[in-house]
């Protein structure tokens, strides 16, 4: 999830905690907990709460089962598109 600008500067911090909100925003709105979710999807609570605290990111199959879950593009979840 590396976006690099034309002056070469890597901004991943700011996808990062994008896709943190943007999680945390799509999972309350189901009105589900992070264990909820991991049972779900199959995707560990650990991963999930290291994902919305903004210390770790998603595999893109992760991103695709995220998504799919939520009913939302990956570019929606990464915060690129409006959801």
């Amino acid at each position: 999830m590396r976006r690099q600008l034309n002056n070469g500067v890597i901004y991943d911090i700011i996808f990062i905690m994008k896709l943190a909100e943007i999680l945390r925003e799509l999972r309350e709105e189901k009105e589900i907990s992070q264990k909820q979710l991991s049972d779900k999807t199959g995707i560990s609570k650990s991963a999930i709460a290291r994902w919305e605290l903004s210390q770790s990111e998603p595999t893109a199959s992760a991103l695709i089962v995220l998504a799919n879950f939520f009913n939302v593009t990956v570019g929606q979840l990464l915060g690129i598109e409006d959801y």
